[in-house]
C-alpha cells in the first residue's frame, strides 16, 4: 500500500468500497443525512490513514473496522447531547449486531459445506474454514497445485450455488457480498 500514490490508491480503495460501505452505514443509521456524514468522515479518516495499512488484503478488513468504530462514536455522541446523558435502548442496537453481513453468514458456512461431497468438503473445510495453504494441501495430497486450485474455485462455486439456493444474495461489481436475504422456502443448511 505504500508505495503507490497516497491519492491514486485512496481513489482506488473508495471506489471499490464506497457502495459497501454505505450498505453497511445503512444497516446500522436509519437516517440519510447522518449516513451521508458519516461517509464523509470515513473518507476523511481513510485519507488520514490509510498509509497505514501495510497489506493490500488487509485493506477491507480495515475499512471496516474504522466504519464500525465511527457508527460507535456517533451514537455515544448522540447520547452525550441527550438531556440525561444515558444511553438508551435505541441507541445500542448496533452494537448486539453482527459487525457485518460476512460475519453473519459465517456461521452458516459449515453446514454448506458439510452438505457436499465428501472429498470437496473436506477440501473446502480445509481451506476456508482452518485456513491451510492450498500450495501445502497439494503436495500432501500429491497433485499440482493448478488441479487443487481448479478444486478449490470448483468448490466455492458449489458453496455460492448452495448459498444462492438459499439465500438471495446481492453482489457488487466484484463479487463481494452487499446482502444477503433468506429466501422464503427456507433451507436445511442454517
Amino acid at each position: 500500500m505504500k508505495s503507490a500514490e497516497p491519492s491514486l490508491v485512496l481513489e482506488q480503495v473508495w471506489t471499490e468500497y464506497q457502495q459497501a460501505l454505505k450498505s453497511f452505514l445503512y444497516s446500522k443509521v436509519s437516517n440519510h443525512a447522518d449516513v451521508d456524514d458519516l461517509l464523509q468522515e470515513i473518507l476523511l479518516k481513510t485519507y488520514h490513514n490509510l498509509s497505514s495499512v501495510n497489506k493490500a488484503d488487509s485493506v477491507k478488513s480495515w475499512l471496516f473496522q474504522v466504519a464500525n468504530r465511527t457508527i460507535i462514536d456517533f451514537y455515544r455522541q448522540r447520547a452525550r447531547e441527550q438531556r440525561d446523558g444515558e444511553l438508551n435502548e435505541e441507541d445500542l442496537w448496533f452494537e448486539q449486531a453482527d459487525a457485518n453481513l460476512e460475519q453473519q453468514l459465517a456461521q452458516c458456512v459449515r453446514p454448506f459445506i458439510n452438505a457436499l461431497p465428501q472429498q470437496q468438503s473436506q477440501l473446502m473445510e480445509a481451506v476456508e474454514l482452518n485456513g491451510q495453504s492450498q500450495k501445502e494441501i497439494a503436495e500432501k495430497v500429491g497433485v499440482s497445485y493448478s488441479t487443487l486450485k481448479s478444486r478449490v474455485q470448483k468448490g466455492r462455486l458449489e458453496l455460492k450455488k448452495l448459498f444462492e439456493d438459499c439465500c438471495t444474495l446481492q453482489l457488487d461489481k466484484r463479487g463481494n457480498l452487499l446482502d444477503c436475504e433468506k429466501k422464503s422456502n427456507g433451507c436445511d443448511h442454517c
